[in-house]
């Protein structure tokens, strides 16, 4: 604990710097982090509120005329037309005859579509099925002063005329209807006229037809020009406001059948009807209700500007659970917002956040109650917060940088220092007591004229004075390595003249001397005995273990070394003078620490595929710590090892001759003494 203690103090003003910093930092993340759950419980509590007048607020033109000409008339699914069709109104009927009363009926009910040039038009249909057959038209046009059919004309064409087209259920009715004035007028006060009509004819001629007696339509032309630099008495454009009353046989016989039809007729929506205004001549229309680009009345689907993302409004028919229609909030997909805050602020708790934003209520119409069900999704005010954080995250994002740099120029001008010089002064101190090595250590770069450039100055001169001791100290073991190199050349020669002395292999002498000419030959050269006995090559052969083992026990020069005989011969892959280092060296060990008088056995087993020879002799253990360390180049337990003439690399040269020959060695103690196991790799009969 305490030299942890002591590891940890090394990095005490690092920890200090860095951890202020990042309290700093995580300070103002946490500060922006409050804020944003503040603002989602204040923007959810301001979500309820606004969320209930929406609802008040559609509820209150729904309630309004127009709003009951909307439900009465969902919007049709599918491309919108050009061609009008007829709207089911909120009254039983349209006092045609009596323009203040029409013009106010229409404009109440809000079904007027706006066209270009002062043109507008209502068509719709009463919702009591015993006001009639009929469908009903008002609207506006612009054009000059009226002019009359004058009676007896054969043809039509020579006055203001309405042309009217009506397709429903298989059958089309085209009517031809000129303008003919009630009574003479001046023009300031305008013109007042009917709308006489017609069954068309393809010829366009007239004579002797008669007008359609239920085919009603009334005209009010106003007496001021539309252009205000004219007077009323000069040739002028004039706005007319006109009303008709259409009658449609088909519907009128269907009141007389039984079973008692069905009211609004439920093909409403498939009644086409073309109302034209024409001038006299053969000129364009001055009114087309197919013209492009006219402006529909208020529908239904007008409502869902009024609702925000994540809101929905469905609208049934009282006691139905069919939905008449059902409107959605639309995203603004222009807004950005962060995805990584959109999360952060959806994962922040709020008060009663989780509660569901349902409300409902229940329109009355001449033709039954509607009910509407509003759905509010308060996660919608996640993503408008979401939104708002993500314009101003720049602002945390300029604090969080401001203080990362800081935290750099510290870094960089002090910490880096400091961990430089920390880290370099420890691992000088490994490398002093390792291997002396010094030359990749430099502390140059660290001086300078403030506190930590002084301290690295002093370190560095001390360390380059250190360099140049280290430096004197390598010459002089090159000079001994050297040395050493001439007395093993030296060595080499009388060996080689032994050896041709004897050359019998039968003598004895002979298999010594190879051993000593093989001892120089790896040592010869390198730069350590270590490195010598590593990357020394062996002849790997086959050779019989069993009787290698009794020639060991005979010839190893120590006193009561005992072979457990095996008969049959155990062929292993093995360097032959190499195998009998490996095992004098085992047994000058075993003879060392046996006790005295005891015996050293040899003991050789037969395995599949590996041969277990097991040197076994009775005397004091090896501490557990060193059953693996004691096979390592230098460890000994003989106090002067070198003065005693060993230097603690038997054990090491056993185990890296074994592994260059395909084996292993491992030590273990046993009740009586200790115990050396080898596994050789055996060579099976072919």
């Amino acid at each position: 604990m305490k030299a942890f203690v002591t590891w940890l103090a090394s990095f005490r003003l690092r920890v200090l710097f860095r951890s202020a910093f990042l309290l700093l930092a995580l300070a103002v993340l946490a500060m922006a982090v409050t804020f944003l759950q503040e603002e989602k419980q204040r923007s959810y509590d301001d979500y309820q509120s606004n969320f209930a007048k929406t609802k008040e607020q559609i509820v209150a033109r729904l309630r309004h005329p127009a709003g009951q000409l909307a439900l009465l008339n969902p919007p049709r699914s599918g491309p919108t037309s050009p061609t009008v069709r007829p709207v089911l109104l909120p009254y039983s009927a349209l006092d045609f005859d009596d323009q203040n009363k029409v013009r106010n009926a229409i404009e109440m009910a809000g079904c007027l579509v706006q066209y270009k040039h002062y043109g507008s038009l209502c068509v719709a249909v009463g919702n009591n099925l015993w006001a009639g057959g009929f469908i009903y038209a008002a609207g506006t046009f612009a054009s000059n002063e009226l002019v009359a059919h004058r009676i007896g004309d054969e043809a039509l064409d020579g006055a203001h005329r309405l042309r009217v087209t009506l397709s429903l259920r298989g059958q089309t009715y085209h009517w031809l209807a000129p303008f003919e004035p009630l009574a003479a007028s001046a023009s300031d006060q305008g013109a007042r006229g009917r709308f006489t009509g017609y069954v068309e004819r393809e010829s366009g001629n007239y004579k002797g037809a008669h007008p359609v007696k239920e085919f009603r339509a009334w005209v009010w032309q106003s007496g001021n020009c539309l252009d205000t630099a004219k007077t009323a008495g000069d040739p002028c454009e004039r706005k007319s406001f006109f009303s008709l009353r259409l009658p449609v046989e088909v519907l009128q016989e269907a009141l007389f059948k039984r079973p008692k039809p069905q009211w609004p007729p439920p093909d409403l929506d498939q009644f086409l009807v073309h109302i034209e205004v024409l001038p006299p001549g053969a000129g364009a229309a001055l009114f087309d209700s197919e013209e492009p680009d006219a402006v529909p009345p208020f529908s239904l689907n007008d409502l869902a500007p009024l609702l925000l993302p994540g809101e929905s409004l469905s609208i049934l028919k009282a006691n139905k659970e069919k939905e008449l229609i059902r409107l959605d909030g639309r995203e603004d997909s222009k807004q950005f917002s962060s995805p990584l805050l959109t999360r952060l602020i959806r994962s922040l708790p709020v008060q009663s956040y989780d509660t569901p934003a349902e409300l409902s209520d229940e329109i009355a119409t001449p033709l039954g109650n509607y009910q509407l069900r509003f759905r509010g999704d308060a996660r919608s005010v996640n993503k408008s917060l979401g939104v708002v954080a993500s314009r101003v995250s720049w602002f945390v994002g300029a604090m969080l940088l401001a203080i990362g740099l800081a935290w750099l120029v510290i870094e960089v001008g002090i910490i880096h220092r400091i961990a430089l010089l920390t880290k370099r002064t420890r691992g000088l101190s490994r490398t002093v007591h390792a291997d002396g090595e010094l030359q990749h250590y430099q502390l140059a770069d660290l001086r300078g004229s403030d506190e930590l450039g002084l301290l690295a100055t002093g370190l560095d001169d001390l360390l380059r004075r250190v360099k140049e001791d280290a430096e004197r100290e390598r010459i002089r073991a090159e000079q001994e390595k050297d040395m050493w190199h001439a007395v093993g050349h030296e060595i080499m020669s009388p060996l080689q003249s032994l050896l041709a002395l004897h050359g019998q292999e039968s003598d004895p002498s002979r298999r010594y001397i190879q051993r000593m000419l093989q001892a120089v030959r790896v040592l010869y050269g390198s730069a350590s005995p270590s490195e010598a006995f590593q990357s020394s090559s062996l002849q790997v052969q086959t050779i019989d273990i069993a009787r290698f083992l009794r020639n060991v026990a005979d010839n190893a020069g120590i006193a009561n070394v005992r072979y457990l005989t095996v008969k049959e011969p155990i062929l292993v892959r093995a360097d032959e003078f190499p195998l009998e280092d490996v095992f004098a060296h085992i047994l000058k060990n075993a003879d060392r620490n046996r006790e005295q008088g005891t015996t050293i056995t040899l003991h050789l087993e037969p395995g599949e595929t590996t041969a277990i020879v097991t040197i076994h002799n009775k005397g004091s253990s090896i501490p557990e710590d060193m059953l693996e360390k004691i096979f390592e180049y230098g460890v000994s337990n003989q106090q002067d090892t070198a003065a005693n003439g060993n230097r603690g690399q038997g054990l090491f040269v056993a185990k890296t001759y074994l592994a260059k020959m395909g084996g292993t060695i491992s030590a273990r103690n046993d009740l009586d003494g200790v115990s050396f196991i080898l596994f050789l790799q055996r060579v099976r009969h072919s």
